[in-house]
């Protein structure tokens, strides 16, 4: 299942399991504060085996558009599982003050 959440509104579970789907470089340059980076082009049903599978995955990318193509495909892997995009991405958790790093 598919959910999209708005990153400004969002209140981040202890423990959260948040991918940052963008490249590496764009990874490094900032991103959301305990996301892991995982490259959209790296994505497999190999990396799914690193979540338990009740725990969701929070996906975001730079500004939105990758996120959602993101937990397509990780839905198109294992569709039993909770994928949430994080809407706005890491440019509107800038804008709103969330933590970088």
């Amino acid at each position: 299942m598919i959910r999209k959440q708005e990153i400004t509104t969002f209140e981040f579970p202890e423990n959260a399991v948040i991918w940052d789907v963008r490249d590496t470089n764009a990874y490094a340059e900032a991103h959301l504060k305990g996301a892991l980076n995982q490259p959209i082009a790296s994505l497999s049903a190999d990396s799914l085996s690193q979540v338990s599978a009740d725990q969701p995955i929070y996906i975001l990318c730079g500004g939105g558009s990758k996120a959602p193509r993101a937990a397509e495909l990780l839905e198109g892997f294992d569709s039993s599982r909770e994928y949430v995009v994080l809407m706005g991405g890491t440019r509107a958790a800038r804008d709103a003050g969330l933590p970088l790093e």
